[in-house]
């Protein structure tokens, strides 16, 4: 049977979120974070860290969570009935920004781990994760900077890792009742455990590396791009979209929800302000039609 070690994964836990902390204050350069700890129900707990309000981020959200418990949620045994009647631990970082500059994306981290060990059974475990990018505006450099960092993280496990967890990513992030993807993708992986657990940890480490290289750099460069009201009402329309996948798809949020978690802390994803229009349809050869038209389709961006 393979080692495990929770506590290893913990500690790396509590450090990336520390670490994202401090480098998004200094990206913002005007607010801190709000820290606000909790307590699960059944067991465990949490810290939930929120910035409002900055110069860059209208909001930002960083959660850690370590929480137990004795039976899980459906959304976490309906493909999976051999942990019907197992306890369980689940531990995670999930993070998400949202920027005031349409032309800035919003960006979705999250790395998390789950082990359901059982008396004279073998512990099921797992892990999950990965980060991807829901521009406004298209950029191509910045759609290429984000998936060549994400290559990056996957290439020292295999070379097809970054071509299965980008489909598994494009696949994933869709809107079924739009048709559309929610963003430009990037990476997603779940029921990770095919490697050892060293080798499966690593990789979790290696995708949490990568978020800031991979973001950073696009804030720094759209960040003071010139907008008026027609792009900020464009972006409150497609956070629209955000809500929608978050709320109906997302399997964090249905297990966060399911598993009795803090429900400000599930939903600290959700956009601080954002609006739906009938019928929306963006005008000919305008950039919000490029959006739907050369971003919102996957494609190889490297």
């Amino acid at each position: 049977m393979q080692d495990i070690d929770i506590q290893s994964v913990e500690i790396y836990m509590h450090a990336l979120q520390e670490k994202i902390t401090v480098a998004l204050e200094k990206l913002d350069g005007k607010q801190r974070f709000q820290r606000d700890p909790w307590t699960h129900s059944e067991g465990g707990g949490g810290e939930t860290r929120v910035l409002r309000h900055g110069e860059v981020f209208e909001q930002a959200g960083i959660n850690f969570s370590h929480v137990h418990g004795t039976t899980l949620p459906p959304s976490a045994t309906a493909h999976r009935p051999e942990l019907v009647g197992r306890n369980w631990q689940a531990l995670g970082v999930s993070l998400v920004l949202h920027p005031w500059n349409p032309y800035v994306p919003t960006a979705h981290m999250n790395v998390r781990f789950f082990a359901a060990p059982k008396e004279n059974k073998k512990t099921v475990w797992w892990f999950g994760g990965g980060f991807d990018l829901t521009p406004y505006y298209g950029f191509v450099e910045d759609a290429r900077h984000w998936h060549s960092t994400a290559k990056t993280a996957c290439e020292p496990f295999g070379t097809d890792v970054y071509t299965r967890f980008k489909q598994w990513c494009d696949e994933y992030f869709f809107i079924r009742h739009r048709n559309e993807p929610r963003g430009i993708g990037g990476l997603f992986f779940d029921d990770l455990n095919t490697w050892e657990f060293e080798r499966c940890f690593a990789f979790v480490r290696s995708v949490g590396y990568h978020f800031l290289p991979a973001y950073t750099p696009i804030v720094e460069k759209r960040r003071a791009l010139k907008y008026g009201e027609h792009e900020r009402q464009f972006q409150l329309y497609r956070r629209g979209r955000y809500v929608e996948f978050n709320l109906v798809y997302d399997r964090g949020t249905l297990f966060g929800l399911q598993s009795g978690g803090r429900t400000e802390s599930i939903l600290m994803s959700l956009p601080p302000e954002v609006r739906w229009e009938y019928d929306f349809k963006p005008d000919k050869h305008s950039p919000e039609a490029e959006l739907y038209e050369r971003f919102l389709k996957p494609r190889d961006w490297v």
